[in-house]
């Protein structure tokens, strides 16, 4: 028999008429076409096109604002990363650079981050002390092997691998990772000396176990720098009202409370001596200069050791990336290009690689801060990068002050914004499954390392698809009333035929559940032992693979020698193309029919002669 065949009709092309369209829109409609040509692979090209002289002014602001905040969160997450503090600046030049250049987000803010600079510590702690040369050229490895891995995911078109790390895989590691970092920096907030621990339990023991040699100042300086940074948080915007009142809760200077606490750090530092009279560890002699060219050590086995963190580091960079561009780009009514994110975020860690920097991705704190400053292109990323430039150029004996336990505190606010347990009760009650993928995954990354945290949470993210899938709704179905309409028998008042089972499969055809659908098809057949045509209705089903095509075959012979007849209906475009390319239509007993009340009409019709008319005369 000859299947149905359906003709589409394609849309005409855009007229004159949309000749019309501004700059702006026109940049934005390559950006999300994906438009095959060089220019499209270079976002900034059209950005410097069209720019506009009343723009530089916002991103000249932003840009200012940005790199104040920047320069002692870079600081801070180097330390973190178990780098010297310059890695840090070293990752706000080139790797910013290279995404505001490839990047399709005009507001999103690549470079050092905190959960990036955790799975950095976590990895290269194993192979070279921190603050060594060899951990230098590892954290390089690892640069390059990330940004290779999002290129491959960009050549390959497997983007969509991301989307194995799930809500609750990424809630739970984002949960996990903002306590071990919490927990990392308790040692310099107590002005305990920085020794290298298995585990963050046995960072909690031994920092209980010399209780007695806490620091006081350096206690005292850590707590206030908490106290001021929650402070300025909170009600800094109420302060600037009293002296502006129309000023915006979202003005930049409500973001400025990292600098102005860590200045007031260092100059408590430098004014009482605390860092000769009280020992209070700080960031030192930070070199001056730009980064020179480094080459990541040509170390084979190296290089496969690092290669599956490397592969972990660089999903979750991509996904807390394109999750924050998304975000942005969603206020401003605009679309992020996802294989452009790719070759721009991996084009930023290859950067980062040759630059001594470290892993980077995209900044939710500084995006959201370049965003409220009135950034409006990359250009203001660019700047941020120029303000980096002049501190290494000329501010760094500023830094050699900064005390660690006021960077401590910087970390400490600011991945306490990350925390958020209030998913967990939604998900209990809505899928339970996902509660218990947030809650190994936390467990995993807390108990175990990070990376097989992530590993736990994706695997049972994948047993529990595979479970929910090898078990598939199967609805017996009739028609509502008069209507056109077919539904569940369980659920609604229904209209059935008896000679006829209408079946409707909800899941894809494949290893997993081909069996458990065969058997229960079975099932319902003895169940209505009147049954002479058997009814598939595909409507669910999107693919099929080979074993579930080998049991379509076998209810076909099987419903063959019990003298039933099998029909399909409402088979999609992919699944016909599917079944045309085997020797399935080659043995099917029945017919294949465009909708579920064709078919019923139809065999109703065949059946019952009499009664089909009476229906067709109620139906209208």
């Amino acid at each position: 028999m000859i299947p149905y065949q359906t003709t589409v009709k394609k849309s005409s092309t855009i007229g004159s008429n949309n000749t019309h369209h501004s700059a702006e829109s026109a940049i934005r409609l390559r950006i999300d076409l994906n438009v095959p040509n060089w220019r499209s692979y270079i976002p900034i090209l059209d950005v410097l096109r069209f720019y506009k002289k009343q723009d530089f002014s916002h991103d000249l602001t932003a840009g200012l604002v940005l790199g104040v905040i920047t320069i002692p969160q870079a600081i801070a997450y180097a330390f973190l990363a178990g780098l010297p503090p310059q890695a840090g600046l070293y990752a706000c030049l080139v790797p910013t650079l290279l995404y505001a250049i490839f990047g399709s987000s005009r507001q999103l803010v690549v470079g050092p981050v905190a959960i990036a600079a955790l799975m950095v510590a976590a990895t290269v702690s194993e192979h070279a002390r921190p603050l060594s040369d060899d951990y230098m050229g590892i954290t390089a490895v690892l640069c390059l092997q990330a940004g290779i891995f999002l290129w491959l995911l960009r050549l390959t078109k497997m983007g969509g691998v991301v989307n194995l790390l799930s809500h609750p895989v990424i809630s739970g590691f984002v949960n996990a990772a903002a306590l071990l970092i919490i927990i990392s920096q308790l040692k310099s907030f107590t002005g305990l000396p920085q020794t290298q621990t298995e585990n963050p339990f046995m960072d909690l023991t031994y920092i209980y176990q010399h209780y007695d040699q806490w620091n006081s100042v350096a206690l005292a300086l850590g707590f206030a720098s908490l106290l001021l940074l929650w402070g300025f948080s909170q009600y800094s915007q109420h302060f600037m009202r009293l002296l502006k009142p129309s000023i915006s809760q979202r003005h930049p200077l409500t973001n400025l409370g990292p600098l102005i606490v860590a200045a007031l750090g260092t100059l408590t530092i430098i004014a009482f001596n605390l860092d000769t009279e009280w020992n209070i560890a700080t960031v030192g002699v930070v070199p001056d200069g730009l980064p020179s060219i480094t080459m990541p050590p040509p170390d084979l086995m190296l290089w496969v050791a690092l290669a599956p963190s490397a592969a972990m580091i660089a999903l979750v960079s991509y996904v807390e990336s394109y999750s924050i561009g998304t975000t942005l780009a969603t206020r401003e009514k605009t679309r992020l290009n996802s294989h452009q994110e790719l070759i721009a975020l991996g084009a930023a860690n290859i950067g980062a690689a040759f630059t001594g920097a470290y892993p980077v991705a995209g900044s939710f704190s500084r995006s959201s801060v370049n965003y409220s400053a009135g950034g409006k292109t990359p250009l203001s990323s660019i700047v941020c990068s120029i303000v980096i430039v002049i501190a290494l150029l000329w501010l760094t004996p500023l830094f050699i002050f900064l005390p660690h336990a006021v960077l401590a505190a910087i970390i400490i606010i600011s991945v306490m914004g990350l925390v958020d347990f209030s998913g967990l009760r939604k998900q209990m009650h809505f899928y339970p499954n996902d509660a218990y993928v947030h809650a190994v995954t936390f467990i995993g990354v807390v108990f175990f390392s990070v990376e097989s945290g992530l590993l736990l949470g994706v695997l049972m993210s994948i047993a529990f698809f595979v479970r929910r899938s090898s078990r598939p709704h199967i609805a017996l179905v009739g028609r509502i009333g008069s209507s056109q309409d077919f539904r569940s028998t369980k659920r609604h008042e229904v209209e059935t035929f008896a000679p006829i089972s209408a079946v409707r499969i909800d899941e894809n055809l494949y290893f997993a559940n081909s069996t458990q659908v065969e058997n229960r098809l079975y099932k319902m057949i003895s169940n209505k032992p009147d049954t002479r045509h058997l009814l598939m209705v595909f409507s669910s089903i999107s693919f099929i693979d080979t074993t579930g095509l080998e049991m379509l075959i076998r209810v076909v012979q099987s419903l063959k020698r019990q003298n039933i007849t099998l029909h399909l209906s409402e088979v999609k475009g992919p699944v016909m193309d599917q079944l045309q390319r085997s020797e399935f239509f080659n043995i099917l007993t029945g017919k294949l029919y465009f909708s579920t009340d064709q078919a019923m009409r139809e065999l109703q019709r065949e059946i019952d002669p009499y009664k089909a008319r009476q229906e067709e005369i109620d139906l209208g």
